[in-house]
């Protein structure tokens, strides 16, 4: 076991992905045919020799409690260390939720003082990729930084990105700021991760939070920024932010590329909640191609450039592209899906056409038959 524990947040983008999270964190929304979001970064703090971690949530969490089951999976499930959940209601009240990443982090800071590590990871759970943080932790050490932010080039969109401006030469970052709308070309953009001081972290949400400051980059990252004591960690391979419909899709769709699949699942393994589930079937007139099917699935039809999660069924003649099908769904006979995410449980009934655009899939909501 090494320095480092770990503080994650469940939430923070529910408003932006839309029907994909009605029910629903974003932590737990499915990814890549048989994972879920959160499996990207506990994997990664797993495998970095991170045990100590809290997951901080804001709402609708039942089905992110259904899914890490106590960390077993991740080997979590110990009694000195391991997981740790904490409801969204700060002061035990049942009426307020944290305002902001400081407001929760003050509202923990007994999980915090009761933690042997000296470091601490905080992550968002809205982040695909595959790190190793004991090398972040050496190369932070090394820099003295106060912080150290996990950046990586990408495109801002229609949600907030924290763009930085580094010194190549040493790392440390020398500007700051985030986007209010989209912008040309590609930047070097935050991933929302940050390895700090245990001590020096908590010192500083009680200061912030005295004075009635709650959001941890507004009001703690900027200000340091100009300090200079701020540094970058460059990520300098896959790395996608899911915020918004459209990532979401667009980031699904690219885990077709062979390259980007090496890069995501090449390294350490990304490990997520065990189903025994039986091997997919395809019948004799099935047609796949480049697509990624879980197990269980059962195909009659057609698929191409999708992503079926797991008991997906597709009926004879019916035809699937460039979708997104969850767990339980079902294209019944001779119908046509194109530019879609359909949620768990979806049916779509014979010889309906679902088509969306490129730009802007459309979203079937959990359990709906169409």
């Amino acid at each position: 076991m090494n320095n480092m524990m770990s503080i994650l947040f469940a939430s923070g983008n529910e408003n932006k992905l839309n029907e994909l999270t009605l029910h629903r964190t974003t932590a737990s929304l499915p990814f890549g045919g048989r994972y879920r979001l959160i499996d990207f970064t506990l994997s990664n703090l797993v495998n970095s020799g991170v045990s100590q971690i809290g997951i901080i949530t804001s709402s609708k969490y039942q089905s992110l409690m259904d899914h890490i089951r106590q960390g077993r999976d991740w080997d979590l499930n110990r009694k000195n260390a391991g997981i740790s959940v904490f409801p969204p209601f700060v002061f035990n009240s049942q009426s307020n939720v944290y305002r902001g990443k400081i407001e929760a982090i003050y509202s923990i800071l007994d999980f915090l003082e009761k933690s042997k590590e000296d470091y601490v990871v905080i992550a968002n759970c809205n982040i695909a990729t595959n790190l190793d943080y004991e090398q972040i932790l050496e190369e932070h050490i090394k820099s003295k930084a106060k912080v150290t932010m996990l950046t990586h080039n990408g495109v801002t969109t229609t949600s907030r990105r924290i763009v930085v401006k580094r010194d190549e030469q040493t790392n440390k970052i020398v500007d700051i700021y985030e986007t209010e709308r989209v912008e040309d070309g590609t930047k070097e953009i935050s991933l929302n991760s940050y390895i700090i001081e245990k001590n020096y972290l908590m010192d500083i949400v009680k200061e912030k939070y005295a004075h009635g400051i709650v959001d941890f980059e507004t009001g703690i990252l900027f200000e340091l920024v100009k300090e200079g004591s701020v540094y970058s960690y460059f990520v300098n391979k896959y790395a996608a932010i899911i915020d918004d419909v459209k990532t979401y899709y667009t980031e699904s769709m690219n885990l077709l590329e062979p390259d980007i699949r090496k890069e995501l699942f090449g390294g350490n393994p990304i490990y997520t909640k065990v189903k025994d589930s039986v091997p997919t079937k395809y019948g004799d007139n099935a047609v796949v191609k480049n697509s990624l099917l879980a197990d269980g699935c059962e195909i009659y039809g057609t698929v191409e450039n999708s992503i079926l999660f797991r008991k997906v069924k597709v009926a004879r003649g019916a035809v699937v592209k460039n979708s997104i099908i969850m767990e339980n769904g079902t294209i019944q006979e001779n119908a046509q899906v194109s530019y879609a995410i359909t949620d768990k449980d979806v049916v779509v009934s014979n010889d309906k056409n679902i088509s969306g655009y490129v730009t802007y899939p459309i979203v079937i909501v959990k359990g709906k038959t169409v």
